[in-house]
């Protein structure tokens, strides 16, 4: 287990408090779920196997911040973490993804979170290799490199440039996709070593470049070699199995009313059927091994305005033990929104608008202005919450960041007349503010 799950519940609520404004009652479920990972790794002997996740469902329309609450934990606890979205599978025998899908490409993002992890860790030492090519390349002497590679170091030859051979970076492992009775296979390594030499990829390439970017391409190189892709692989493993986090989104789209259980939309219950192996706990072959999800934590979410949490199967209701709603948000909450979180709106476009020289001044009455008309419109046009915020910004200071190259030394004060003047005609044409906003 990372460290991050050691937090207690008061700690990780008060991170997410950081990004995600109130919402206080499904903080508290996550921050639960996530310390009894921390406490079942204490619980010794047969019993910690026995131990089921509490898996949780979040009851909320758009917008109210589901996923970033979902997101968030799972950075927090430094775990892998997959979204996905529960109206895109299909039954099988339908044409569509199928669910253990899921868990391979939870386990492909611990290969490749844990890869980072490892190669950080032997960087210096790929970084010392990485030096030593690029004296080689520029035919520095073996009894004259203590010195060069001082200068190196220093930045001295930062504007020489040279021929090097080197791997491109490495990018995802093709795959083939082969169609099998229990589901779809998946074969990468095997595709990528018969296939590389074909098409003539996959080898080193000789480019020319500056030295700073020569030291970086073989110092990734260098630190792929240093570390033991099978140990990455049995990591990345362990890690899916003991903190992995799935969010399964919509999941309301596939619960079906008894109205919605003849007709087209038949194959709804088959996908929940089909989830439900994953969400009780069953082996899944990936190219990197069989991964178990006994452990997994799933959060599943949706709006559930036609749909009830009811109207999923009862199997499936019984594995989502912990239900959470989330409230729509309103006009305080925007106010709130664009102002509180680390990375609120209105830091991430002074920061912007800051790269061309123009500073930007949000009043308080200003602030207040964007987030009435954003709730105005939620309410004239389809709510979808927090979402809003970023239409209203954009259209707000669309002159302004067209012309902030032309304006470099500007300052810019918005308040509550500068956001009416250039919004609220949108929004008293209540047909225009529908396209618009």
């Amino acid at each position: 287990m990372s460290d991050g799950a050691a937090f207690t519940p008061r700690e990780i609520v008060s991170e997410l408090d950081r990004y995600v404004v109130g919402q206080r009652e499904a903080k508290r479920a996550v921050a639960i779920a996530l310390r009894n990972r921390w406490r079942r790794q204490r619980v010794g002997g047969e019993l910690q196997n026995e131990i089921a996740p509490k898996n949780i469902i979040m009851i909320g329309p758009t917008g109210v911040g589901k996923t970033e609450i979902a997101r968030r934990l799972a950075k927090l606890a430094q775990a892998p973490f997959l979204k996905v979205e529960a109206s895109k599978f299909t039954e099988v025998g339908y044409v569509g993804r199928d669910v253990e899908s899921i868990v391979r490409d939870l386990t492909d993002l611990a290969v490749q979170l844990v890869s980072e992890e490892e190669k950080r860790s032997v960087m210096e030492k790929a970084r010392e290799r990485a030096e030593t090519r690029v004296l080689e390349a520029l035919a520095v002497p073996a009894e004259g490199r203590d010195a060069r590679r001082r200068a190196l170091r220093e930045g001295a030859l930062d504007d020489l440039e040279l021929e090097i051979e080197a791997a491109p970076p490495a990018g995802p492992a093709p795959t083939l996709s082969v169609f099998t009775p229990q589901g779809v296979e998946e074969m990468g390594a095997q595709i990528q070593q018969l296939f590389g030499n074909l098409f003539g990829g996959g080898g080193p390439k000789r480019r020319r470049m500056k030295v700073p970017a020569a030291l970086d391409a073989f110092a990734a190189e260098e630190a792929g070699k240093l570390i033991d892709m099978e140990r990455v692989r049995e990591l990345a493993v362990a890690r899916v199995e003991q903190s992995g986090i799935v969010f399964i989104d919509e999941i309301d789209k596939v619960a079906a009313g008894p109205a919605q259980r003849t007709g087209p939309d038949v194959s709804r219950e088959g996908v929940q059927r089909d989830l439900l192996p994953i969400v009780e706990g069953s082996t899944v072959q990936t190219r990197h091994g069989a991964v178990r999800t006994d452990h997994v934590l799933f959060i599943a979410a949706g709006a559930f305005h036609v749909a009830k949490p009811s109207d999923l199967i009862p199997e499936l209701q019984g594995r989502f033990p912990i239900r959470v709603e989330l409230a729509s948000l309103g006009r305080d909450d925007f106010v709130r929104i664009l102002t509180e979180p680390r990375n609120s709106l209105v830091r991430q476009y002074t920061a912007l608008l800051r790269t061309e020289g123009v500073e930007l001044d949000f009043t308080e009455d200003g602030v207040r202005a964007i987030a009435e008309i954003a709730a105005l419109a939620n309410e004239r046009a389809e709510n979808i919450g927090a979402r809003r915020l970023h239409t209203v910004m954009e259209r707000l200071l669309d002159e302004v960041s067209f012309d902030a190259p032309d304006r470099g030394g500007a300052k810019l004060r918005i308040d509550a007349p500068f956001v009416r003047e250039r919004l609220e005609a949108l929004v008293r044409d209540e047909d225009l503010s529908r396209y618009i906003l």
